[in-house]
């Protein structure tokens, strides 16, 4: 059924989303305490986990936005049936 399967992709999405979220936010924890400012090839790392963390947390947003709509969709569904 093509709702599982959306309801699966925006589990999995969030899911992924997360773990990269706490990843992003453990680089910054470490960069900020006592980390290096920036690399050696003129890069900041802290400036890329922010974006990091940033971008993590509008996948997150997207995939919630799946799982929703997925979720809406089913209930019309199951409205129309009855």
């Amino acid at each position: 059924m093509m709702i599982n399967n959306a309801l699966n992709i925006g589990i999995q999405g969030i899911q992924d989303g997360m773990q990269g979220v706490e990843g992003a936010a453990r680089n910054i924890a470490r960069g900020g305490a006592d980390g290096p400012r920036g690399t050696a090839d003129g890069g900041n790392g802290m400036t890329e986990s922010i974006v990091d963390l940033k971008l993590y947390e509008r996948s997150v947003e997207a995939s919630a936005q799946v799982v929703k709509t997925a979720d809406e969709t089913l209930g019309t569904l199951l409205d129309l049936r009855a």
